[in-house]
């Protein structure tokens, strides 16, 4: 499948397993790489799949094309724990994945916290057990079946907060640590993902979940968007996901703008000088200060658009104005022709 050529590229050795009195063992073994008669390890891509038609689309995919493309392919379903007889569907899940030849298969539960709110604590959650179950197996990469539909649903929730192009960027087709998250379904419908479950007569779980109108994503997708799609005619998907690769373009550009110039802005002591901020375009200045606030301990998930803006009125529109207190307990305030950012 074309959407899987992706991982054509080279991917990572992978990684060792931690915690183990192996793993250490290993690590301290001199790296002389494998012997001459040996075969270098086939790497690991795992699925993340919940059961739904996306990620079980997505799965039957990779069991197909895994052996073309050199690698295992295994699996991973993460039990959220927030509905009634979530842990028997997860092993449901999971004996389909192993039907499908995947290997290894993991189902893993979770705790939900509360942080940022349901959507954001599960997230979250899952996130943090998808990169352990990684580091068990030592894959090279998780494949996640987020859509086209997925990336037009998250553009408008960027746009709805008013966070910047970065926001409308949407979602990477590979992100994380090393490369770790891969989005081959990016560039596909999510239609196209339920047929393909269809015709090879996979079982599919719809989360109700996501059709509850108590969630944001929810809203937008059986409201919003219908709507948008219904005043502006079809096509609002396609437009808002290719809004998405330009505006990520555009960012990572000015962000590596904003990179070289932080330097350039500092004294001899690093401290940033409001004067030369001042000489910068605005979207450049805003990323060296929204860089400093991070660098200064403030949590990049906890920092909006709203609190770099009061920041960048102590270099444009300097009257005198106090400390400007951001997340994390991180203080910017100006003193003397400085810009001082830091915790406390």
């Amino acid at each position: 499948m074309e959407a899987l050529e992706s991982l054509r590229e080279p991917l990572r050795e992978p990684r060792r397993p931690q915690g183990r009195p192996e793993a250490a063992a290993g690590a301290l073994a001199p790296a002389t790489g494998p012997a001459p008669h040996e075969r270098p390890p086939t790497p690991l891509v795992l699925v993340a799949c919940s059961g739904g038609a996306d990620s079980m689309a997505l799965a039957s995919a990779l069991a197909f094309e895994a052996p073309k493309l050199g690698v295992r392919a295994g699996a991973v379903t993460v039990d959220h724990g927030l509905q009634s007889g979530s842990d028997l569907r997860a092993d449901e899940v999971a004996q389909r994945l192993r039907e499908l030849g995947l290997d290894p298969v993991e189902s893993v539960a979770v705790t939900v916290g509360r942080d940022g709110g349901p959507e954001a604590a599960a997230r979250d959650a899952r996130y943090a057990a998808l990169d352990a179950a990684a580091e068990r197996h030592g894959a090279a990469a998780i494949l996640l079946g987020h859509t086209r539909d997925d990336q037009a649903e998250t553009v408008l929730l960027g746009l709805a907060r008013g966070s910047g192009i970065r926001s409308l960027s949407g979602m990477a087709a590979v992100s994380g640590a090393g490369g770790r998250y891969r989005r081959p379904f990016l560039h596909l419908d999510r239609q196209t993902a339920r047929k393909a479950c269809m015709v090879q007569s996979l079982p599919v779980w719809d989360d109700p979940h996501n059709a509850d109108p108590a969630y944001t994503r929810s809203r937008l997708r059986h409201e919003g968007l219908p709507a948008l799609e219904k005043a502006l005619g079809k096509g609002v998907v396609e437009a808002l996901a290719r809004t998405a690769q330009l505006s990520r373009d555009d960012a990572d550009a000015l962000d590596a703008w904003a990179g070289q110039a932080a330097a350039s802005v500092r004294d001899a002591a690093g401290c940033l000088e409001c004067a030369k901020l001042h000489e910068l375009p605005p979207a450049v200045r805003r990323r060296v200060l929204r860089r400093a606030a991070i660098d200064a301990g403030a949590p990049a998930g906890s920092l909006f658009a709203r609190h770099i803006e009061e920041v960048d009125r102590l270099i444009t529109g300097w009257h005198g104005q106090g400390a400007i207190n951001l997340p994390g307990k991180v203080v910017a305030q100006r003193q003397g022709g400085r810009l001082v950012i830091r915790q406390g």
